[in-house]
């Protein structure tokens, strides 16, 4: 991306990768929960986990907008990347109870 300056090809095979990274992630997670009862405490701690949700659709709207503008693709994986920053207490509050 560095030489090309956001053009398409690029930046959307990396937004593939992001979404690959992402449904890895929700496999890993739905397999973790499946190996422990429905009602342990980590699959309380999960419950609706909004980061999880959102971040497949942006990946795949950034890859579509790949064919009017990389830069637009690029505000969009960094958008997901801030939000994936943002600490998450939930597991911390149930272990805690």
């Amino acid at each position: 991306m560095d030489e090309h300056y956001f053009s398409s090809a690029p930046m959307a095979l990396y937004g593939f990768v992001l979404l690959m990274a992402a449904f890895t992630y929700f496999i890993l997670q739905a397999r973790i929960i499946k190996t422990h009862e429905k009602n342990s405490i980590f699959a309380k701690a999960i419950g609706k986990e909004v980061k999880r949700k959102i971040s497949p659709p942006i990946y795949i709207i950034a890859i579509f907008s790949c064919l009017w503008s990389g830069g637009v693709a690029a505000i969009l994986y960094i958008t997901i990347a801030f939000i994936w920053l943002i600490p998450d207490k939930r597991i911390e509050v149930i272990v805690n109870e």
